[in-house]
């Protein structure tokens, strides 16, 4: 069984926001075949102009991602990525926009970084390119690592876990040291449970009824749940069909509340309005529940 108790004081990741409650990053897919909003934002003028949008309705950061990661996902070439993202990245950036790549590919970090991105979101976290390691020291850049096995076409045939929480704990303290050693500082490290990625809908709640023995391993904890199909799957009709993306935001905003009380740092949402309210009504909650101890 995993503890109850409240969680410890909230961890930051260096160069990044401090506000004091759970940050909200804002997704911005700018590919054709995203689970979820596809092909919506692939002009890179619409992009900016909606990433500016995400921040008006309370985003912390963008999260720009090229490349699909959906289940079955085929993966765009390196230049096909960076075609996708740089212009968007630049024009954020441009408007003050603190934004993040979200890329397995670290000739793409490096440029994303160049083109004025903060901070590199890498779903393999460090497993899909030996290289993204070295890249990301040597930029000195923030870095979320995500627990990963597999690219999308595959990842759903690697579901067996002894324990899923406990596994998934061990394989991003793995990659943790690994990315250390690569020279990454420890204080601009934030992990993220991998939420379904090579995971049922059951382990993807157990995970969430875990976090608190994830932050155990010290890191800020990044929870990307927004629209997932495992919340599809809970809200499914009389026939078992799940609901579609696009109707499961009221989900997203009552996970991100519950991950904020349980002490994440950063939720990642695609309709941020919601999730914005939820983090700073639950960190006005926790407020008073701390006092009273």
């Amino acid at each position: 069984m995993h503890s109850q108790s409240a969680p410890g004081p909230r961890r930051y990741v260096a160069g990044l926001p401090e506000p004091g409650r759970t940050l909200v990053m804002g997704v911005l897919n700018v590919t054709p075949d995203s689970f979820s909003d596809g092909g919506q934002w692939v002009d890179p003028v619409l992009a900016v102009k909606h990433g500016r949008e995400l921040v008006l309705e309370g985003a912390d950061l963008v999260d720009v991602g090229g490349e699909s990661t959906r289940p079955g996902a085929t993966r765009p070439t390196a230049q096909e990525e960076m075609d996708r993202v740089l212009p968007v990245i630049s024009g954020l950036a441009a408007h003050g926009v603190l934004v993040s790549v979200d890329t397995m590919r670290a000739e793409v970090a490096e440029a994303a970084l160049q083109a004025g991105a903060t901070l590199v979101n890498d779903v393999s976290g460090g497993r899909a390119d030996p290289a993204m390691f070295d890249v990301v020291a040597a930029a000195r850049a923030p870095y979320v690592l995500m627990h990963w096995r597999a690219h999308s076409h595959r990842m759903q045939e690697h579901t067996a876990y002894a324990d899923v929480v406990a596994d998934v704990a061990a394989e991003l303290a793995q990659q943790l040291d690994r990315a250390i050693e690569a020279g990454i500082a420890r204080e601009r490290i934030a992990l993220d449970p991998g939420i379904g990625f090579s995971k049922t809908a059951d382990q993807n709640w157990q995970v969430l009824g875990g976090l608190e023995q994830l932050a155990s391993l010290g890191q800020p904890v990044l929870v990307a749940a927004s629209r997932k199909r495992f919340l599809g799957t809970l809200l499914a009709n009389e026939k078992g069909e799940p609901r579609p993306p696009v109707q499961r935001d009221d989900a997203t905003t009552a996970t991100t509340a519950l991950a904020a009380v349980s002490g994440a740092w950063c939720v990642r949402s695609h309709s941020v309005r919601g999730s914005a309210d939820a983090v700073r009504v639950a960190a006005r909650w926790s407020q008073d529940s701390v006092s009273r101890r």
